[in-house]
């Protein structure tokens, strides 16, 4: 009975491509290595003794950059490639971090993180483009799940080495690691992956579908974009908000707050392969499983509510890790399949920037409402943004009957 089980669980990670593996293995080594990331705010307000209001605008400028860096890097990887633009971000922007840590002004710095993140961020869109490429039609959406998980094992594995770099080389041995890891990572992909033209299938026959040239009168991919950025917002409260609730009301440690994190990562590492896998088999449509990934997603914020017993706070990272499962792989998979042919790079970009803008709505949503309402306020926000988003879905099935009838 045991091993049936496990081979069944192996099975869900068969089928994929050479290809397909070398990214996500490089995958994982840029996001491990982006160790920068978790103390970049410590290391401007500790190391370099800006304010928090100074420190508040490089990370704008820090977002800003990662908005303009994925819209250039779709655009771009329709006009000259996917290949050539991965190659350059991952090449460049591990340059850049060796130089990033000797600039030391307010104003160099909102520069340098705007100019980094402009390069490093033209990476996302070309990834999905390319696994669109490699993947075999029928592994593309369980293609994006292992990148994902190989995304979220280098955050798991990141911040805890990055941890560990500070203790025994200071703050400027992250940006040598974390410029390391790119360069390492582009020639890995260089030397083992050959460049390939994006597959016919990929194209949706417009005439049928009826769907606009251009991605800016795509209504329905418009109304995407829109559940996308707001479930992106939810999620981001893991990040910046409930850290911050674990300690001010339940009295939870550093470590404490990390395990809950945990376990997150480890649900989604053991059971999101599965579900995309069985989904597929079953034939489910992509939008009915997001529609029920932003309820999930929308309860976990509701319970939070009930502030008697720190278990809830258990019970709201389930929630949020099965609306996740749901919402993100197949948001992905939604995303590429919606884009017509040679315009592939463009959604993907627009599908990345709803994660950028909501990286920065996220935050300052939360903490303004936590701040004037306080937290109970928060989770009732969030929770109806969740409802919004549902709304939505329903609104997106909808049209997406009216147009394939």
């Amino acid at each position: 009975m045991l091993k049936t089980a496990f081979s069944r669980y192996i099975n869900n990670y068969r089928g994929f491509s050479r290809e397909i593996w070398i990214l996500t293995l490089i995958t994982f080594i840029n996001r491990a290595g982006t160790m920068v990331l978790p103390f970049l705010s410590k290391y401007l307000k500790e190391d370099l003794s800006f304010s928090y209001e100074q420190v508040g605008w490089i990370m704008v400028c820090f977002g800003s950059g990662s908005m303009l860096g994925s819209w250039l890097g779709g655009k771009l990887s329709d006009k000259i490639g996917f290949y050539k633009i991965m190659v350059f971000s991952l090449l460049t922007s591990g340059l850049l971090l060796y130089a990033v840590q000797y600039v030391r002004t307010f104003w160099g710095l909102c520069f340098a993180m705007f100019f980094i993140m402009t390069v490093a961020d033209m990476f996302r869109p070309a990834m999905f483009v390319s696994l669109g490429t490699y993947a075999k039609p029928e592994n593309r959406t369980r293609a994006l799940t292992l990148v994902r998980l190989a995304v979220n094992l280098g955050f798991t594995t990141g911040p805890a080495l990055g941890g560990l770099i500070i203790m025994n080389l200071g703050y400027s041995g992250l940006f040598w690691v974390d410029g390391t890891s790119c360069i390492v990572s582009i020639l890995i992909f260089t030397v083992l992956v050959k460049e390939r033209k994006v597959p016919a299938d990929l194209a949706v026959n417009n005439a049928e579908n009826e769907i606009p040239a251009s991605v800016f009168k795509d209504k329905i991919f418009w109304i995407f974009l829109f559940i996308c950025f707001v479930t992106a917002m939810l999620f981001f409260q893991l990040f910046t908000t409930l850290p911050l609730y674990h300690n001010e009301k339940f009295g939870l440690s550093e470590l404490q707050s990390g395990l809950l994190l945990s376990l997150n990562g480890l649900i989604i590492f053991f059971l999101e392969m599965p579900i995309v896998s069985a989904s597929q088999r079953k034939g489910i449509d992509k939008i009915k499983i997001i529609l029920w990934g932003c309820v999930l997603m929308s309860i976990s914020f509701y319970v939070l509510m009930i502030n008697i017993w720190a278990g809830m706070l258990v019970v709201s990272i389930l929630f949020i890790t099965f609306g996740e499962m749901f919402i993100f792989p197949f948001s992905n998979s939604f995303a590429l399949s919606r884009a017509p042919r040679g315009h592939e790079g463009r959604y993907m970009a627009l599908f990345t920037m709803s994660f950028s803008l909501a990286h920065i709505a996220s935050s300052k949503t939360g903490l303004e409402v936590i701040a004037n309402f306080g937290y109970q306020a928060n989770w009732f926000v969030m929770g109806t943004f969740g409802i919004l988003s549902v709304a939505g879905c329903i609104w997106l099935q909808k049209l997406v009957r009216q147009e394939q009838s």
